[in-house]
């Protein structure tokens, strides 16, 4: 596919945004621009923020799956994304680039606990996919994600296809994840097979000619993980059904780690810092500040994140103090225990037509209420949804705030239904209904207010503690010693 010359690109998709298509939302155009692996060099850095500058309205979003999102697009030719491509932004291969992005840890290569850097099996997806115009069949939303073992996990990061790296008698492997079957264990080498082989299966049972493509987990539901694994089978030389049915030593357990603030890395002397950027929001002046401040201090790249963060690495020991200075100029922070690092939320209604709230706005406020009244000294994820869909992804939050209106006085006021705790539930447990968007920020700080006080008793993170009772007894708990 290409684009003709000299004309903006204005063919309007329903699929997933990406940047050879204009893909409408609610404020404007919508650009999304795939990072494999999340990493970005300075000189890529540089192009997208001026990219935002001259195409939107000067910032950025990093989403959850570690892509950059520009939001506001006006007046993009072939000839800008010819640009983007030439410094590695934007897929070679135009057919491919509605796939979604491939995810890693953004500490692979770094990470001190790594089993495994995951980087190069990135590359070589990457450059598999943008090599082969048949993939433009698959779905927009199939997803692929690496995990190294280390200290950050992605694991609970959703793909639909996912490599979870363990350690078994002195070797490395691969867990494959694939629907229900967690139990197959692979080679690293043998990695990029299996991941062909499922998408020539999918290729293969899927009607091309839709728009909205069945999903490979709706398929997987379909058809069962056997028959799946079965047909794989003749696109591979060795056989996947075989490894199902071995049982492993050891399953995934997801490290409990936070990536912001300064870590040591792997290579002596060296440390990154995790960079808290609120909603995921960057403005193109943050962005080359931090791009500069990358090349001057850094290895020159930046380290996106799937929790709308990023990192730089590379950082020697002695420089630490002054990256952290530089940071707080920008109007950026780095700490942990800073609200806004673990706060998420969805476009909402500016830009979206199923948002029943204001989600961002709203959470801002929210961050800057309890920023003023109470200090934590744990992260406690906060998620906004404007809708019972999982663009905030809610199932990763201590507390989902899912908006809706609320009927008063013969009209209708945003609001939220507050969840928390228990995610064997879509959202977790209802805790409250109907609380309007004028009572959310002091009904959220008096829960906090409780778990600070509980945690002298021994308890984890707000979802432990809220796990520990019923809904009645934490009503009753927020009520009482919120007073």
């Amino acid at each position: 596919m290409s684009c003709p010359k000299n004309e903006p690109i204005t063919d309007f998709q329903s699929v997933c945004p990406g940047l050879f298509y204009a893909t409408p939302a609610r404020d404007g155009i919508l650009s999304r621009i795939r990072i494999p692996g999340g990493i970005i060099n300075s000189q890529q850095g540089r192009a997208i923020a001026e990219f935002a500058e001259r195409f939107g309205e000067g910032y950025v979003h990093v989403t959850n799956r570690a892509n950059l999102q520009i939001r506001k697009i006006q007046g993009i030719t072939p000839e800008v994304l010819t640009t983007l491509q030439k410094v590695g932004l934007a897929a070679t291969l135009t057919e491919v680039d509605h796939l979604r992005n491939i995810m890693a840890s953004p500490t692979a290569g770094i990470d001190l606990l790594e089993l495994i850097d995951t980087r190069p099996l990135v590359r070589e997806l990457d450059a598999y996919i943008c090599g082969h115009p048949e993939l433009k069949g698959l779905s927009p939303k199939f997803s692929v994600g690496f995990d190294g073992g280390g200290a950050v996990s992605i694991c609970e990061q959703k793909s639909e296809i996912g490599f979870w790296a363990i350690a078994l008698k002195n070797n490395i492997y691969f867990q494959l994840i694939l629907g229900d079957a967690t139990n197959i264990l692979l080679k690293p080498e043998e990695c990029l097979s299996v991941v062909v082989a499922i998408a020539q299966v999918y290729l293969d049972n899927v009607d091309q000619t839709l728009t909205r493509k069945l999903r490979l987990k709706h398929l997987l539901q379909d058809k069962g993980v056997e028959w799946y694994l079965q047909q794989a089978e003749r696109y591979l030389p060795f056989s996947l059904l075989k490894r199902l049915k071995s049982t492993l030593d050891k399953s995934i357990n997801p490290k409990k780690y936070h990536h912001l603030g300064v870590h040591p890395q792997r290579q002596a002397g060296l440390s990154y810092i995790g960079i808290i950027l609120p909603l995921g929001h960057l403005s193109s002046k943050q962005l080359h500040s931090l791009t500069k401040l990358a090349e001057n201090y850094g290895s020159g790249s930046l380290r996106l994140t799937p929790w709308q963060n990023l990192l730089i690495s590379d950082i020697p020991n002695s420089s630490i103090p002054h990256v952290k200075d530089e940071i707080e100029r920008l109007g950026l922070d780095y700490r942990a225990n800073q609200i806004q690092g673990s706060l998420v939320a969805c476009t909402g209604k500016t830009g979206c037509t199923s948002s029943a709230t204001d989600t961002k706005k709203q959470a801002l406020d929210l961050a800057d209420y309890l920023k003023k009244h109470i200090s934590l000294d744990v992260p406690v994820k906060i998620h906004f949804s404007g809708c019972p869909k999982s663009c905030a992804d809610h199932g990763k939050s201590d507390i989902t705030l899912l908006g809706t209106l609320i009927e008063k006085d013969e009209t209708f006021v945003e609001g939220y239904h507050i969840y928390v705790g228990d995610k064997e539930h879509p959202f977790g447990r209802e805790l409250y209904t109907n609380v309007s968007i004028a009572k959310v920020p002091q009904q959220i700080l008096q829960m906090l207010e409780v778990y600070q006080i509980k945690r002298t008793e021994g308890f984890g993170s707000f979802g432990k503690f809220t796990n520990r009772y019923t809904i009645a007894k934490l009503r009753q708990l927020f009520h009482e010693e919120g007073q």
